[in-house]
């Protein structure tokens, strides 16, 4: 089972179980009408986690390293899937772009000019905003204190994403 799934899981079962102590408590009469639930949040963090797991491991890898030979591209002119942790370039590119990117698949940036082709399918009819939002915090969690040319990659995607910010939600 994915680990953001077990999370999931270890929260769905502590709400339940403190639900049936405080049904069962023998302090307090039962209330005729039990107060709606407060709705379950998670981090954007651990939303994503189980977004990426759900759809870009697959071909991103299940710790996001990516496939072999990455940066070398196939016969048919296609790159495999990069690491998403921090080795690869995802970094370089500001939140709009992967946001774009991930929305309308790898075609968005392919160009003859500089001979790129992606093989990344489009996810704009399967996720929503808020899932690219979290699955792009999840990734950018991965990067940890990696550095690149003497400046912490997590701080110059930041520079970078001033200029190229995540679209509003709709």
């Amino acid at each position: 089972m994915p680990k953001a799934l077990v999370r999931l899981s270890i929260v769905a079962i502590a709400l339940v179980a403190a639900a049936v102590l405080a049904a069962c408590s023998g302090d307090a009469p039962p209330t005729p009408t039990p107060a709606p639930a407060a709705p379950v949040r998670i981090s954007p963090v651990v939303q994503g986690e189980i977004v990426y797991e759900a759809h870009c491991a697959i071909c991103h890898g299940e710790n996001a390293e990516g496939q072999p030979a990455w940066h070398v591209r196939r016969s048919d002119g296609t790159a495999p899937a990069p690491p998403l942790n921090g080795s690869g370039h995802t970094w370089h590119h500001g939140d709009g772009t992967l946001y774009k990117w991930i929305m309308t698949g790898g075609s968005y940036l392919e160009s003859p000019e500089i001979n790129f082709k992606s093989a990344m399918p489009a996810f704009g009819e399967t996720l929503s905003h808020d899932e690219v939002v979290s699955v792009i915090t999840y990734v950018k969690s991965l990067w940890g204190n990696r550095q690149a040319r003497g400046i912490s990659i997590v701080a110059s995607q930041a520079l970078v994403s001033e200029n190229d910010p995540f679209p509003p939600a709709p």
